[in-house]
């Protein structure tokens, strides 16, 4: 089944097969594309939605600053645009902080949660180190950022293999609006600060998945959430970074999957 592109209230948005509907958020400086090869391989199975979060991709960008709740109210402005009352939600990076901000505004709408590759509780250092990121952007450092930023997202052997995938990262990042981005990664440098004490009032099923050698979301962050939220279960991906979507896509969309199908059946790893 074909996909279908449209906006609504300023939000760009992907539809494509049909079954259980499964929103896809995708992360800072990227946009609903990188989810296209996992959308293939539910969408024969699931209605599959992927959006551009605000101040991404084709969606609106207005005037910084943000705060997480903007991004919230989106997603929940546009689900209930499209119709969609209870779903599956998967947050991929600073699109799991906004997926931990949804499901603890609309605890009711949330079947299932999957947090991919998703940051959580900082340390005082990661805190330093990423709030100088944060100045540097703003000062103009943007492009600077991106190629360092490809080689910690994708492992050397992907990057060799497939240099068309990393290439068409490379220019979605290039392409983006720089005061919207700078505005967006100041809420990816600070959400998990308030989230942290919160998570605990998560009631969704949730899977939380990283890879074993993401340098950010790390596998020691991924340990502590799944702790932390009430129902959960922990998968770490052998040899992955942070890209799974684009690197392991048949191993990201049969978690989704078999998180739809039956919370019972899935091992914690």
């Amino acid at each position: 089944m074909g996909a279908t592109d449209g906006f609504l209230d300023g939000t760009h948005y992907r539809v494509s097969g049909a079954g259980a509907p499964v929103i896809l958020i995708h992360g800072v400086g990227a946009d609903l594309e990188m989810w296209e090869p996992v959308a293939a391989r539910l969408a024969p199975t699931h209605r599959v939605v992927r959006y551009d979060m605000l101040g991404h991709g084709a969606s609106a960008k207005p005037p910084g600053p943000y705060r997480l709740d903007d991004f919230v109210g989106q997603l929940e402005g546009f689900a209930d645009g499209i119709g969609i009352d209870r779903f599956t939600l998967v947050g991929f990076s600073m699109g799991g902080l906004v997926a931990q901000g949804f499901a603890l505004a609309q605890r009711g709408r949330i079947d299932r949660l999957v947090l991919l590759n998703t940051v959580f509780d900082r340390s005082a250092a990661e805190r330093a180190a990423i709030a100088a990121r944060v100045r540097e952007i703003a000062e103009g450092g943007y492009a600077a950022s991106i190629a360092p930023a490809l080689e910690r997202w994708f492992t050397p052997a992907f990057r060799t293999r497939r240099p068309d995938v990393v290439a068409a990262m490379r220019r979605r990042m290039e392409s983006n609006d720089s005061a919207a981005y700078a505005a967006a990664y100041d809420v990816f440098a600070t959400a998990d600060r308030d989230l942290a004490p919160a998570i605990g009032r998560i009631a969704a099923p949730t899977i939380v998945v990283t890879g074993a050698e993401d340098q950010r979301s790390t596998p020691s962050m991924a340990r502590a959430m799944a702790e932390r939220l009430p129902r959960a279960h922990l998968h770490i991906v052998p040899g992955q970074r942070h890209m799974t979507p684009l690197e392991v896509p048949d191993v990201v969309a049969a978690v989704i999957s078999d998180a739809m199908a039956s919370w019972t059946t899935i091992a914690a790893q």
